[in-house]
């Protein structure tokens, strides 16, 4: 078996849906960061089946709208000192400011390349948000 050592400060990204750590690990630009990172797919779990983590050797800021868009599942637990001090059960953000972009062609978003766009989230289930410019429904 793999064994990933732990981290005495830093954070565990866990319960991600297997498949969607990548995705994660490349919006948080993961792959950049000067930290010790770690990447595990497809790790086992009683809760669901199969999971992915991100263990990350430090504290950093992180977007927890793009992570409540891409999995609201997941879990965040900030490590100090080798001991958890905290943790971050997310959920899908109400509203988005700066990470969708509107598919509309004729929305002003799109003319003036406005990149403090806010989309307000009108299905859960879909995950689908409308343009406070056009109300055009888009999504993740």
């Amino acid at each position: 078996m793999l064994k990933i050592n732990g981290i005495k400060k830093g954070i565990v990204i866990d319960h991600i849906k297997a498949g969607l750590g990548y995705k994660i690990f490349k919006e948080l630009k993961l792959d950049e960061a000067d930290c010790t990172t770690a990447l595990i797919k497809n790790a086992p779990s009683s809760k669901l089946g199969k999971k992915d983590l991100i263990k990350i050797d430090n504290v950093i800021d992180l977007n927890l709208d793009i992570l409540g868009l891409i999995d609201p599942g997941l879990t965040i637990t900030i490590i100090d000192d080798e001991n958890i001090v905290d943790k971050i059960k997310l959920s899908i953000p109400e509203k988005v400011v700066g990470i969708l972009k509107c598919n509309n062609p004729r929305c002003v978003t799109t003319i003036e390349k406005n990149e403090d766009i806010t989309f307000t989230l009108v299905d859960p289930e879909k995950k689908e948000y409308k343009c406070e410019y056009c109300d055009t429904r888009t999504s993740l």
